[in-house]
């Protein structure tokens, strides 16, 4: 078993690939209570057209598969859902699907290794019907409808449309009713048997472990075989450029709602530096100890800190910044004028320094959750990036490097602004 040491923060991380090709994760922390395991799948919602084998034809699915697969994973043929047999365990277990991925988890004090049965058992038995199909079809379809109505989630996809031209990224991970009205037990035993495969998966976990035992414990419980599949993911090309500036929708919410993109290129050379670099920056321009903060506060424009948040995967990167304002379209301003002054002036080697500090300490308080670490371990693995890196990055990452992502990054070509309005107001 590969280990791989962090001496900065004194963590190990245990790697083994098994015979099959499946990746197995194990970060020990010992004397917690809490244990996490997570199961992931290199298979989202943005993977919707590819090429199996030496074919030369695309196979294209309809939106939402990877969303409407995740849930019917836990029915199993005895008619028993695996979610309430882990449930009366007395674990907590989940699934959800992104963009990139889907992965299957659970969390508990107790019975980690009886659960480690039902959990491993579930997600390497697949059982689709038309009638269990049919059956969940209703239960999307609510979900669907249920997006529909949520403000942050028309604001997020409205900013995705604006930014994007052709990646499916603009798309609904669960879909549309109309995409899924699609899918039947074929199209799901097709990605099954093509993506849910030992080599294209891991399985991460963190807690009081130790390496060896568990490994060998999920050793015995493995029965999916190698399979040599060949698959090519097929993406259309996407522009630099965005496909508009702005949006605005009505819903009903008490108070407007804001979203600022700005589009980046995706996977630069050192996604981990400018990961930082954009937290960093983050923090010093509109974080909750910065001087816009205060001021957008002190003249009652915000009441509640702003948000950001840097998004990446294999095919889309973006930067996100988003606010609660009765004044939306000013707060915008404010925020654009500030990061032109940034640009202007610089950055001081006091607010580099003290913002550093912050997000490191905050960094290694992190560490100290296994649903953090494992959740964390797992979409890094994903992205191909060294979940220590982060901590040697902090040694290395200059204000130089800030400033370069300043300039290149927030330029207003690249700019969209999604605004949800409650129904009161008008829309110009």
């Amino acid at each position: 078993m590969q280990v791989i040491e962090n001496s900065k923060i004194k963590e190990k991380m245990y790697i083994e690939k098994l015979s099959n090709g499946l990746t197995i994760i194990i970060i020990p922390k010992k004397k917690l209570t809490k244990k996490y395991i997570t199961w992931g799948v290199n298979f989202g919602s943005i993977d919707n057209k590819f090429i199996l084998g030496d074919s030369k034809d695309i196979t294209e699915i309809p939106d939402g598969v990877a969303h409407y697969l995740e849930h019917k994973m836990f029915e199993q043929r005895s008619g028993i859902n695996a979610l309430d047999t882990l449930t009366n365990l007395g674990v907590d277990a989940n699934a959800y699907t992104t963009n990139t991925y889907t992965t299957y988890l659970y969390e508990c004090t107790d019975n980690f290794y009886e659960a480690l049965d039902e959990f491993m058992d579930y997600v390497q038995n697949p059982y689709y019907t038309s009638e269990n199909i049919q059956k969940e079809r209703g239960i999307i379809e609510q979900e669907i409808s249920m997006y529909d109505d949520e403000p942050g989630q028309a604001l997020y996809m409205n900013l995705m449309k604006l930014l994007y031209h052709n990646n499916p990224i603009n798309i609904d991970i669960a879909g549309t009713k109309e995409s899924i009205a699609k899918i039947d037990e074929n199209v799901l035993y097709t990605i099954y048997n093509n993506f849910y495969v030992p080599e294209n998966m891991v399985i991460v976990a963190c807690g009081d472990f130790e390496p060896n035992e568990l490994l060998e414990n999920i050793k015995r419980r493995i029965t999916l075989k190698p399979s040599n599949n060949k698959i090519t993911r097929v993406y259309k090309e996407e522009p630099d450029s965005i496909v508009d500036k702005k949006a605005e929708r009505q819903m009903e919410i008490s108070a407007p709602v804001f979203m600022i993109g700005y589009k980046d290129k995706p996977f630069s050379e050192n996604m981990v530096q400018k990961d930082l670099a954009l937290e960093i920056l983050g923090e010093i321009i509109i974080g909750k100890s910065s001087k816009l903060f205060k001021r957008l506060y002190d003249e009652g424009l915000i009441t509640t800190p702003l948000g950001f948040s840097y998004e990446y995967g294999r095919t889309f990167a973006h930067f996100l910044i988003q606010g609660y304002s009765e004044e939306p379209e000013r707060v915008i301003d404010e925020i654009k004028n500030e990061i032109e002054f940034f640009k202007a002036r610089g950055i001081t080697d006091e607010d580099f320094e003290r913002v550093k500090k912050k997000l490191y300490g905050e960094y290694v308080k992190d560490f100290n959750d296994p649903e953090v670490i494992a959740a964390g371990v797992l979409a890094d693995y994903f992205n191909n990036i060294n979940t220590f890196s982060f901590f040697e990055e902090f040694d290395c990452i200059r204000k130089e490097d800030l400033l370069d992502v300043l300039n290149s990054l927030f330029l207003e070509e690249k700019k969209a602004i999604s605004i949800v309005k409650g129904n009161d107001k008008n829309v110009e």
